[in-house]
């Protein structure tokens, strides 16, 4: 990677973007789990716009290309963490990482949740290296478990 990406906060204009972006991320975990329907795979456009128009997504560039992003959301006194995505070229660089970090710095509250697959060995290693700690599993449906797991922040900006 020649630089470190320019993170911002993503525009609902840039919607299109994202979906390319989270499609081309999630077809790994397509492949994990038998199913191209996954509700990243499988989200609209308009879906993708009403959704960034409520909550917030912070954007990692690599000059003009959007190369990682994830949503974040406070609910109930919790930090939301939902679809962090990388470009596949670019996964296993940091950038994630990078990116998880700048989303918890957005609120004071202090309390991060996520959920990922329990097939998602990638993800978990790199919520677990960012402090995350798995709180339950649930089974989604035959043969898709849900890892839940929650990081306590300072609470300060």
């Amino acid at each position: 990677m020649p630089s470190l990406p320019t993170l911002r906060l993503l525009d609902v204009a840039e919607s299109g973007e994202l979906l390319t972006l989270q499609r081309a991320a999630y077809v790994t975990e397509a492949q994990l789990y038998g199913d191209v329907r996954l509700p990243a795979l499988v989200q609209t456009l308009p879906e993708l716009h009403a959704e960034l128009t409520a909550a917030s997504c912070l954007g990692a560039w690599l000059c003009s290309r959007l190369v990682a992003a994830v949503r974040a959301r406070e609910d109930d006194g919790v930090l939301r963490i939902g679809r962090l995505v990388v470009a596949p070229d670019l996964q296993g660089q940091g950038i994630g990482g990078r990116l998880l970090a700048a989303a918890e710095t957005t609120t004071r509250l202090p309390r991060a949740a996520l959920f990922t697959g329990a097939r998602s060995t990638a993800n978990l290693r790199l919520y677990e290296r960012c402090g995350y700690v798995e709180t339950s599993r649930e089974e989604l449906r035959p043969g898709v478990e849900l890892v839940h797991l929650v990081k306590q922040l300072s609470g300060t900006r």
